[in-house]
């Protein structure tokens, strides 16, 4: 086994220069999404999101990306568990993109927002029964004493809404992250990244500074 310290990459397949970017982080954004998954990037909407206990905690989970435009970034989860705690008690979140093919990070920072209603059912419709099911099942973040217990509630479940109609559960919808910074990361040979910061400022406009790696 090597030892840790020998395990290094040095990333030299792209570069990022300031002419490169886009005047939008969104526009930005999505152009390197868009690659990622040209690139067939294993689930390229998959991000660790960052949250604060009301002690200072902070923690983190990956979280799958399920909406985007430039009102912000959409994910769902169960209102009930920690991670929606956490947001409900500091709304300042970190989310991170980690697309190591194409040697790129993407960073962003902000706050969340509930989802409307209809915004949360026209998602959920769209998801697979087994998924649908599962929101009904779980309650997430609690302790239990046991796998079967979630087994159990499952086929409850499956036998409450045998006619394949999950209706929406109260506790269950999305958040959007609004974005207060947007940070894109390019590997770069020798550990001379680079790195560009859109902060958006009180007029909602956006610059675009540059940081040593």
């Amino acid at each position: 086994m090597k030892h840790l310290s020998d395990l290094r990459a040095d990333y030299t397949k792209h570069a990022l220069r300031s002419g490169d970017l886009a005047t939008s982080p969104f526009a930005q954004f999505e152009k390197w999404f868009g690659e990622a998954e040209q690139c067939e990037v294993l689930e390229p909407n998959a991000m660790c999101l960052a949250t604060v206990s009301p002690e200072g905690q902070p923690s983190t989970r990956v979280v799958l990306l399920k909406g985007f435009s430039e009102r912000g970034l959409v994910f769902y989860t169960n209102y009930e568990s920690r991670k929606a705690g956490e947001l409900e008690a500091n709304p300042k979140v970190s989310a991170n993109f980690l697309w190591l093919p194409l040697q790129r990070q993407i960073n962003v920072t902000g706050r969340v927002e509930r989802v409307s209603k209809v915004e949360a059912l026209k998602y959920f419709i769209s998801r697979p029964l087994a998924s649908r099911l599962g929101a009904w099942s779980s309650p997430q973040s609690k302790v239990i004493s046991s796998r079967q217990i979630l087994e159990a509630k499952l086929d409850q479940m499956k036998r409450k809404f045998a006619d394949g109609e999950v209706p929406l559960p109260d506790n269950w919808g999305g958040y959007r992250i609004v974005p207060e910074t947007f940070e894109f990361w390019q590997g770069g040979g020798g550990r001379l990244h680079d790195r560009f910061m859109y902060r958006r400022n009180a007029d909602n406009l956006w610059s675009i500074e540059r940081l040593a790696p």
